[in-house]
């Protein structure tokens, strides 16, 4: 019975101490993450906010255009549709730039949150296993029945590799 108790007594430090000490690193890492998103999204926002004051220039250029080729009728077409084809190309561009643009910094950030959280995922591991087995280790009685048990292992080895010449089963 006291071994359960003091099982459940070392379980409550193990979590105690995973609570104050691996908890309040991995929500800190969670907000940032939050709040780097949102700043992502809300640049996506601008972007396309960006995207819809380019739309409505274009319109605007657009309309101007075919009133300037209302007004001069004959010579004036060909130049309005010329420049009406070089302003599309150009906004169809400038868009396309401006989403690709953004689709590229999205992935880029997305990859870099991702490397952090595993970096970060990996040191917290690390350190919960080292405190792990120290915690095991420092018990005389856990680190004797460790040593035992790799005594066992070892001579059950050397059995093994002295029955066969090449060290391999036959």
């Amino acid at each position: 019975m006291a071994d359960y108790i003091a099982e459940f007594v070392g379980f409550l430090v193990v979590v105690g101490v995973i609570w104050w000490k691996v908890v309040p690193p991995v929500r800190a890492a969670m907000a940032r993450q939050r709040e780097l998103i949102a700043g992502q999204v809300a640049d996506a926002a601008a972007a396309t906010e960006r995207l819809a004051q380019a739309e409505q220039k274009y319109r605007d250029a657009l309309a101007e255009a075919r009133t300037e080729a209302a007004k001069i009728r004959d010579a004036a077409r060909a130049d309005a549709q010329r420049i009406l084809e070089e302003m599309r190309l150009q906004a169809d561009r400038e868009v396309e730039r401006i989403r690709q643009r953004g689709e590229e910094d999205l992935v880029a950030q997305r990859q870099r949150v991702i490397r952090e959280l595993r970096l970060r995922i990996g040191e917290l591991v690390v350190d919960l296993a080292g405190e792990l087995v120290v915690e095991h280790l420092s018990d005389e009685r856990r680190r004797s029945a460790t040593v035992d048990r790799l005594l066992v292992e070892l001579e059950s080895m050397a059995a093994t590799t002295q029955g066969s010449p090449t060290g391999e089963d036959s």
